[in-house]
């Protein structure tokens, strides 16, 4: 009995100020909580409850139920070609598509289609850098000096040094001479770096390499 007059004397009164301070400040209701409760009840009624606008008056609506097709009516697919028939068909066909009411297209989709035809088209527009052309200029002594470059000082005269000296791609001066000094110093750097990676990084790597081994294969 006195643990409950004990409870009863610890529970705020809703008269009492001190009641509102055990109320949760996220679960009040104000203006904009109110008003954004009421923005998402209205739901915008679908066109097909609508009535009608076209229709001035009330009317009945006679929807068939799906029945058997007619034994009178013979598909276009069984009638031989020489049948008058077909060509009955095609022009109902063709007056039933004139007669049916266009797509209204939206005006999203009219802005971007007046867009689209005001844009040039991409096979007139300017490429942004000059399109390579192979020019096959080099002759067998400049090969030749190429590769006595590369091989005296590896690092100054860098593959893309040597392309700009000669004018050619990186790709071809790989092709006349390799530099395998220079290779092992980045194979070294390489391993420095992953020697600092942790358990969850180097599982990650792992997991990548597997996932690249699959790639040609069937799933």
């Amino acid at each position: 009995m006195p643990s409950s007059l004990l409870s009863h004397s610890l529970r705020p009164s809703l008269i009492s100020s001190d009641a509102a301070q055990y109320v949760c400040k996220t679960c009040r209701r104000n203006t904009a909580s109110y008003r954004r409760t009421r923005k998402m009840l209205r739901v915008k009624q679908d066109p097909s409850f609508a009535p009608s606008t076209t229709e001035k008056t009330e009317h009945i609506i006679y929807n068939p139920p799906p029945s058997a097709p007619n034994v009178y009516h013979t598909p276009p697919k069984f009638l031989p070609e020489s049948d008058p028939r077909r060509k009955l068909h095609i022009e109902a066909a063709a007056a039933a598509a004139a007669d049916a009411p266009q797509k209204s297209t939206s005006v999203l989709a009219a802005i971007a289609a007046q867009r689209a035809a005001s844009q040039p088209k991409a096979a007139d527009l300017k490429p942004i850098r000059p399109i390579y052309e192979k020019k096959y200029h080099l002759t067998q002594d400049d090969v030749d000096e190429i590769r006595r470059l590369r091989m005296e000082d590896p690092k100054h005269w860098s593959r893309l040094r040597l392309a700009e000296k000669f004018n050619c791609s990186q790709f071809f001066v790989s092709l006349c001479v390799t530099a395998p000094e220079v290779a092992k110093e980045k194979d070294a750097e390489a391993d420095a770096a992953r020697a600092k990676w942790g358990r969850r990084k180097k599982e990650a790597r792992e997991a990548r390499v597997e996932r690249k081994k699959l790639w040609g294969q069937e799933a």
